[in-house]
């Protein structure tokens, strides 16, 4: 058995209230074992629920998973379905675990996009899950966050055509109220697995003061002791906001 791991006094006094979470590294974690790159995205789904188990019993209170981009959907055909099959199994599978966890589930991105079996599942267990107030666990699904600004420019544009918004009445909380996240606040911290050094079009908007925590493990082998780890180092950051 593994040992027990904890977070510090000082960590756990100051935890961030959202945590998103860019999961990169499935298919090279299966490279480096010669899997197919499916059995990557397997197992990243059994890092998906020791993540989020572990954020519930710590009391955060919003979860964000990058889990498949609007540039995904340029994989091969295979790779995408097989994606797709198991996103609508993790849903129906993971609802017992969700619920004994309290986990609310909501998602972002371009829905309508997404194999009606898969949008179907979403809604059955968001229904099962609405009762929920512990942790809120937001996928992003076919979600980009250029996409996201765009579509929220537009929606602008129609109010200002429409006669309901002034132009000049335009500030940071009209764009905000227009994006996916509007009912959610903004990312404390930002985690990215495999080591790159990028946010691959993710909360471009919402991540703007977000401490960013990149660690060279790949996707499938973050676990509990990992995700501590950079809760830990978020808490060694000071965070001005711009100021002093």
């Amino acid at each position: 058995m593994s040992a027990a791991v904890h977070l510090s006094p000082q960590a756990l006094a100051n935890l961030p209230q959202h945590v998103a979470i860019i999961m990169d590294g499935n298919g090279r974690w299966a490279k480096q074992r010669q899997l197919p790159r499916v059995e990557g995205h397997r197992v990243g789904a059994e890092s998906v629920r020791a993540v989020v188990r572990a954020a519930g019993e710590l009391g955060i209170k919003y979860l964000t998973l990058y889990a498949f981009s609007v540039e995904n959907w340029n994989r091969p055909k295979d790779e995408v379905d097989t994606l797709m099959k198991y996103l609508a199994r993790y849903l129906k599978s993971e609802i017992g675990e969700l619920q004994r966890n309290n986990v609310r589930l909501e998602a972002i991105g371009q829905i309508y996009r997404l194999p009606e079996f898969v949008q179907e599942q979403l809604r059955r267990t968001q229904a099962a899950l609405a009762k929920n107030n512990g942790l809120t666990l937001i996928l992003a699904l076919s979600y980009g966050g250029r996409t996201e600004i765009v579509e929220a420019v537009r929606a602008i544009a129609r109010k200002v055509r429409a006669g309901l918004i002034d132009p000049e009445e335009i500030n940071e909380q009209a764009v905000a109220q227009h994006l996916y996240t509007r009912n959610y606040p903004d990312p404390d911290l930002l985690i990215r697995t495999s080591g790159e050094m990028r946010v691959s079009n993710f909360l471009l908007w919402q991540i703007s003061y977000a401490e960013l925590v990149v660690t060279p493990t790949l996707w499938p082998d973050f676990r509990k002791p990992q995700f501590y780890a950079a809760l830990e180092e978020y808490t060694r950051r000071h965070r001005r906001f711009g100021g002093v």
